[in-house]
């Protein structure tokens, strides 16, 4: 590993460490210094020339300042004559913009792509996109990893009797399944509308929920409008209460007061891709540091990164029995 520097902007520099202490290396300095006309500047402390480069930055609110550090670093990388630059961001915030829904809107999913390619990115190692297809926005290697099976990994230790699989929404419910299959649960999904981006209607639920405890599984939760809407859906259909997981718990606003003490939910699990909020000592965090840490060592060594998920995802595996999401 002596060829493997990491570096970490502001954004979430526990979770980098976490990482170097996986790989078994450092986490080199940055000092990243703001002019008086509030120009960032980032100067990396450790010798890149030659050497493989990560450099650990979710993109997390302050979302555009921690995009800009990242932007940054990766330029004084390959300044520094870097053999490779790998963006490691466990939460690309703008995989959320990955289409044309109204007119003259941005693309910003692939403007930022395109941001980190010309800036000298040579490979992006993320989690859990928000929309799969921004995988293809990138002009560069990809690594797109998966924390269901950290999350399915906390649920085996608690009693699965009478529970199943929720989705909030549709688009989810092929990763629910996924997930479901891996717990040997059944699952359903909500029927949802997005009216505003903190404004969600949900009125349906395909499947059955009555007597069961539910299992709420979402990529992200930021306000928490959506899991509000589908646990009144599921207590009037007569579910008995449940747990809510997700990958990237951002809980911004009004998130941790709405879902902290609801009377429906029995606990929170998210993992550590993104800073955890400090006034919510009952959240359950679960790591993801040691899976980022395998694929970067898979990725300097030249090896397969897909067979991480060798048993993890069930469409990689034997055939399995049709659930009512699949294709």
């Amino acid at each position: 590993m002596r060829e493997i520097v990491v570096f970490s902007g502001s954004a979430h520099r526990p979770l980098a460490k976490s990482i170097c202490d996986s790989l078994g290396v450092g986490l080199s300095s940055v000092e990243i210094s703001r002019f008086s006309n509030d120009c960032l500047q980032a100067q990396l402390q450790a010798n890149c020339r030659q050497r493989d480069v990560y450099i650990v930055q979710p993109l997390v609110p302050p979302t555009q300042e921690h995009l800009m550090e990242l932007l940054l670093m990766v330029d004084a990388a390959k300044g520094a004559s870097a053999a490779q630059i790998t963006a490691v961001i466990p939460h690309y915030a703008y995989a959320r913009s990955d289409k044309k829904d109204a007119s003259r809107i941005s693309l910003g999913g692939r403007l930022v792509a395109d941001l980190l390619v010309t800036a000298g990115v040579s490979r992006v190692l993320t989690m859990t996109l928000h929309a799969p297809q921004v995988h293809g926005f990138f002009s560069v290697p990809v690594d797109h990893l998966t924390a269901l099976a950290v999350l399915a990994e906390h649920y085996r230790d608690t009693d699965l009797d009478h529970a199943v699989v929720v989705s909030p929404d549709l688009g989810n419910a092929k990763t629910a399944t996924h997930f479901s299959r891996l717990l040997g649960l059944p699952v359903a999904a909500g029927s949802k509308q997005r009216l505003a981006d903190d404004r969600v209607v949900i009125d349906a639920i395909v499947g059955d929920v009555a007597g069961k405890h539910a299992i709420v599984l979402d990529d992200e939760i930021a306000t928490g409008g959506s899991i509000l809407e589908l646990l009144d859906k599921l207590e009037a259909l007569g579910c008995t209460g449940a747990s809510v997981a997700c990958t990237h718990g951002l809980f911004v606003g009004k998130a941790v007061d709405r879902l902290r003490g609801h009377p429906m939910i029995s606990e929170v699990v998210t993992t550590d891709t993104v800073p955890a909020p400090v006034d919510w000592p009952e959240l359950k965090v679960r790591s993801v540091a040691e899976l980022f840490a395998e694929a970067i060592s898979r990725v300097h060594a030249g090896e397969s990164v897909s067979s991480l998920f060798d048993g993890v995802d069930p469409t990689l595996g034997p055939p399995q029995p049709k659930l009512p999401f699949d294709d």
